[in-house]
């Protein structure tokens, strides 16, 4: 199946005005493009939430990274009392 030519766009566009009417297509349109928009929206701020939590765990282990690395290196040092 390839792209409908003119003809058949022409039958599918009378079928779907005679389904919805005149008044219901630009209401149907503008569902739809809101649609579009709101998952746009939803994608990026997904990405940004990713970048973000994926940022802050690397800042987190190397927190801990270096939290580690002090503690092993650092020893207390003992007062005895004589």
């Amino acid at each position: 199946m390839g792209v409908p030519s003119g003809m058949e766009l022409f039958v599918i566009v009378a079928v779907v005005v005679l389904l919805f009417g005149g008044k219901k297509i630009p209401e149907l349109a503008k569902g739809l493009g809101q649609g579009i928009k709101n998952f746009k929206n939803a994608v990026k701020d997904d990405e940004v939430n990713v970048a973000t939590t994926t940022s802050s765990e690397k800042t987190d282990a190397a927190k801990i990274n270096t939290t580690e690395a002090t503690t092993d290196t650092v020893k207390p040092t003992e007062t005895k009392a004589v």
